[in-house]
């Protein structure tokens, strides 16, 4: 009987190990402020801040989005800009167009989150945010 209880208790650290392992690289969450407790900007692209967590979830940088104004071209911008700062997952509510697959192209996958940005993190680490579509 230990000995299935050893064998349970193993997998469940694994399988819980590996679920969080997922994330490689940094989060980028898309806000309007530079809380973490601000909501996620329902345009990623033209959002006025940027913040960027560690694979663990922790806040390591807030930029002032240099790409907020650039109306129809702020997806591609922030697409060749993100990878430069070790960004492969960005958070969002909005992504226009071809933004999804230029994003996805340059190493940086994107999904969808209504909530605070803290949040956001969370349930991306914990993989309860769903990729976004087209």
């Amino acid at each position: 009987m230990k000995k299935v209880i050893s064998v349970l208790l193993v997998v469940l650290f694994l399988a819980s190990g590996l679920s969080f392992a997922e994330q490689k690289g940094k989060i980028c969450v898309a806000t309007g402020d530079k809380s973490p407790e601000a909501a996620v900007s329902d345009k990623a692209g033209l959002a006025p801040y940027f913040m960027i967590f560690d694979e663990k979830g922790d806040l390591t940088e807030v930029i002032d989005n240099p790409f907020k104004t650039r109306k129809f071209e702020a997806g591609h911008l922030i697409a060749d800009f993100l990878p430069t700062k070790g960004v492969t997952a960005v958070i969002g509510t909005d992504y226009c167009g071809e933004i999804v697959d230029v994003l996805k192209n340059k190493g940086v996958i994107p999904y969808n989150f209504h909530g605070s940005a803290k949040e956001a993190v969370e349930k991306l680490l914990q993989g309860k945010v769903p990729e976004a579509t087209k």
